[in-house]
């Protein structure tokens, strides 16, 4: 099925928004023997070409896939050694609660835990209410002098957690959006004739404001796009059959729209058409919270793109449980190679 050994590395290795090295080295290294170029602008970015094989116009498809993760920043060390942190992406406050987290200091990465007050010395209020972001701090069971060693105010914060396979499926931290990375990176191996030029993107600080995406597309101006991102499985007890989004198992999933883009219908209906021909496994996605590199590569290029996005169906979002169904990757790297492939064969005036 896929390489669930390579999918751990890329879901494993630490990139918060801003501080993407370990990953984008990563991803060098995998891609470079796949492309015929392959680059990295200013402000991050990983741009991987492959050249088109029926392009005398000299069209250009870029895929983004972003490689940042949800993460944290140090604040302030307190004079007991204990961190305080600002978020760099969307965290639900309980989710945080009973987690390990890694800093990546000056010279080692140090592991913490979050920490909040005690549950037994709480007032009957207190226990009443929702955690807040500001209620956690980072304990590294070190005193002040020997946090100082190897820590300091602007380092980056990541979660601790394993990738394991469950079921059919592959639950770790960062599912969003290393998926999409490792989506990406398998499409580039199996791609044997695009039509037209690929500009495979590997984006970063998505989860801050798809700032990546905005500079990439900016500089490429494609004529077609398609994200790579994960969306809402919500799948689970007690959803009604409206609001479930998409579902685990039930193959890739094709973007009608989320809050930051519209995505294009001639897109949605080249993807749909594909998929039924190559008899790949699909469902819809219409996310009316939330956006994606989508739209950045929509409407950042100085002509704008017929833009699109192929979705992989995720539960837990934005939590360490990270759940994907391992034939919907599948499936989803079927699709983003079928399309790339047969791109030039759809009426694109209509």
């Amino acid at each position: 099925m896929i390489d669930v050994a390579l999918l751990k590395e890329i879901c494993e290795l630490p990139g918060a928004p801003g501080f993407e090295k370990k990953i984008r080295d990563f991803i060098l290294e995998k891609a470079k023997g796949l492309v015929d170029e392959i680059a990295v602008d200013n402000l991050g970015n990983v741009i991987a070409i492959k050249k088109g094989q029926r392009n005398p116009e000299g069209k250009k498809v870029m895929v983004a896939a972003h490689m940042d993760e949800i993460g944290f920043i140090v604040t302030h060390i307190d004079d007991n050694g204990f961190l305080r942190f600002h978020t760099l992406g969307g965290f639900d406050p309980k989710t945080l609660t009973a987690q390990r987290v890694i800093v990546h200091g000056k010279e080692k990465d140090i592991m913490g835990v979050m920490g909040t007050k005690p549950i037994h010395v709480m007032t009957q209020e207190e226990k009443n209410k929702l955690p807040k972001i500001s209620d956690y701090f980072i304990d590294l069971g070190m005193d002040k002098e020997e946090v100082e060693k190897w820590i300091e105010v602007g380092d980056p914060i990541t979660r601790e957690r394993e990738l394991v396979e469950m079921g059919n499926c592959v639950n770790c931290k960062s599912i969003d959006n290393r998926i999409a990375v490792f989506i990406l990176l398998e499409a580039l191996r199996v791609l044997e004739a695009p039509a037209y030029d690929v500009y495979a993107t590997f984006t970063v600080q998505e989860e801050v404001g798809i700032r990546g995406a905005q500079v990439s597309a900016h500089h490429i101006d494609p004529d077609f796009g398609i994200a790579l991102d994960t969306t809402i499985a919500f799948d689970l007890p007690g959803a009604a059959a409206h609001e479930k989004i998409t579902e685990l198992g039930k193959g890739t999933a094709i973007k009608i729209m989320d809050a930051s883009a519209i995505c294009d219908y001639r897109m949605v209906a080249f993807m749909k058409k594909t998929a039924a021909k190559n008899n790949i496994p699909f469902q819809t996605e219409i996310l009316t919270a939330g956006g994606t590199d989508t739209a950045g590569v929509q409407r950042m290029g100085r002509k704008g793109a017929i833009a699109g996005a192929i979705s992989i169906p995720t539960r837990h979002l934005h939590q360490v449980i990270e759940m994907a169904n391992k034939e919907d990757v599948q499936s989803s790297i079927q699709l983003l190679k079928a399309t790339l492939e047969e791109i030039d064969s759809f009426d694109w005036a209509h």
